[in-house]
C-alpha cells in the first residue's frame, strides 16, 4: 500500500511533509508533491503532517480523487526527489480548500 498527495496540494504545496518521510518518497514540482509509490513504505507519517489535508491512503482515498494514485506514480519518475522542507507559496493559504486544481496543475 502507498500514500497519496491529491488535489488539495497543487498550488498550496506546504512540503511539512517530506522532512517526516524516512524513506525519501517525494518527489517536488512546480507547484505540487506526489509520493512514489514504489518507495513508500506505508509508515503514515507523512499524512498527520500535511497542512492542507491532502496526503491519503490509498484505501481512503476520497471520491473523485482516485486517478492521483496514478498521476502520483506518473510524475514521481520525471520529478526530482526532495528531502527537505522548503517556503510553501505565499499564497498557499488562498489556494487551500479549493476545489478543482487539477487544470492547474504545472508539469
Amino acid at each position: 500500500m502507498t500514500f497519496v498527495v491529491t488535489e488539495n496540494c497543487i498550488k498550496c504545496k506546504y512540503m511539512d511533509c517530506v522532512e517526516v518521510c524516512p524513506v525519501d518518497c517525494f518527489h517536488e514540482g512546480p507547484n505540487f508533491l506526489v509520493i512514489d509509490p514504489d518507495e513508500c513504505i506505508d509508515c503514515t507519517l507523512c499524512e498527520p503532517e500535511c497542512p492542507a489535508e491532502a496526503i491519503y491512503s490509498e484505501d481512503e482515498l476520497p471520491s473523485g480523487q482516485e486517478s492521483f494514485k496514478e498521476l502520483n506514480a506518473e510524475l514521481s519518475r520525471k520529478w526530482p526527489v526532495i528531502t527537505e522542507k522548503k517556503d510553501a507559496p505565499g499564497d498557499a493559504k488562498d489556494w487551500d480548500g479549493k476545489p478543482g486544481k487539477l487544470n492547474l496543475l504545472e508539469r
